[in-house]
C-alpha cells in the first residue's frame, strides 16, 4: 500500500511542490509550500482518526492533504482540478489501486471554495483542514504598508488551532486576531465563503463546526 512517507519520497511530487512555491512567490500569494501542506496533511488525518474512520482512510486523508495544492504548479486558477489530475497520475504510477485513486482525486478536486463541495469523508476533512490554516507566517509580503486585505487578515492571526472533539461531535476553529492590525469584520469579508464551506464539510461528517475568535463564539 502507498503511504504518506512513500509520497514524500517521490521526486516528482517534490519538484511540483518547489514549482508551486516559486510560482506563488512570484505573484505574491500566501504560502502554500511544505509548511502549509504538512499542517493540512496532519489535520486532515487527525480529523478522520478522531472521528473513528478506518486507518486506511486516515492515511489517504493525509496523502490528499499533502498533495492538495500541487495544481498551483500549473496555475493558481483551477489549481484544485489540475492538482487532482496530477495527483491521480503520480499515484497511479506508484501503484495505488483505482478505488483509492478516486478518493484522492475527488478530495483534491473539491477542496477549493470556488468550485468544490464536500462529496466524501476525505474531501470534507480536507476542506476543514485546509481552511483552518490562517496565520501570519503564511504572508510573504513583509512590508505592512503595502498589505492588501488578504495579507492584513492573515498577518493579524497570531494563533489558529483546529480542535476535534469526538465526544461532543464538534470541530472548532479557534483563532486569535490582533485587532490593532485587523478588525474581526475584515476576516469575515474575505473568509465568509471558506467559513460556510467548512460548516457544510463538518455537516457531511455529521459533526458541528464552531468558529471562535478572540474567545468569542461566532458560529
Amino acid at each position: 500500500m502507498i503511504t504518506l512517507e512513500d509520497v514524500k519520497k517521490n521526486e516528482e511530487v517534490q519538484a511540483l511542490i518547489r514549482t508551486t512555491e516559486r510560482q506563488l512567490d512570484a505573484i505574491g500569494y500566501t504560502e502554500h509550500s511544505h509548511r502549509h501542506i504538512t499542517i493540512v496533511s496532519q489535520r486532515c488525518g487527525e480529523i478522520l482518526e478522531k472521528l473513528g474512520y478506518p486507518e486506511r482512510i486516515v492515511e489517504l486523508g493525509k496523502i490528499a492533504g499533502y498533495l492538495h495544492d500541487i495544481g498551483n504548479s500549473v496555475n493558481r486558477k483551477d489549481h484544485a482540478h489540475s492538482g487532482a489530475i496530477l495527483a491521480y497520475n503520480i499515484l497511479k504510477e506508484m501503484g495505488m489501486p483505482s478505488d483509492e485513486l478516486e478518493e484522492i482525486m475527488i478530495a483534491i478536486g473539491n477542496h477549493d471554495e470556488e468550485t468544490g463541495n464536500a462529496v466524501s469523508e476525505i474531501s470534507a476533512a480536507l476542506i476543514l483542514a485546509d481552511k483552518s490554516d490562517v496565520h501570519r507566517s503564511r504572508v510573504r509580503n513583509k512590508n505592512l504598508a503595502s498589505f492588501d486585505i488578504h495579507d492584513r487578515v492573515n498577518y493579524a492571526v497570531t494563533d489558529a488551532e483546529l480542535i476535534v472533539n469526538e465526544k461532543d461531535m464538534k470541530v472548532t476553529l479557534n483563532l486569535k486576531i490582533d485587532n490593532k492590525l485587523c478588525p474581526v469584520l475584515d476576516y469575515f469579508q474575505i473568509f465568509m465563503e471558506r467559513t460556510m464551506m467548512s460548516k457544510y464539510a463538518a455537516k457531511y461528517l455529521r459533526v458541528w463546526f464552531e468558529l471562535i475568535i478572540n474567545d468569542t463564539k461566532l458560529l
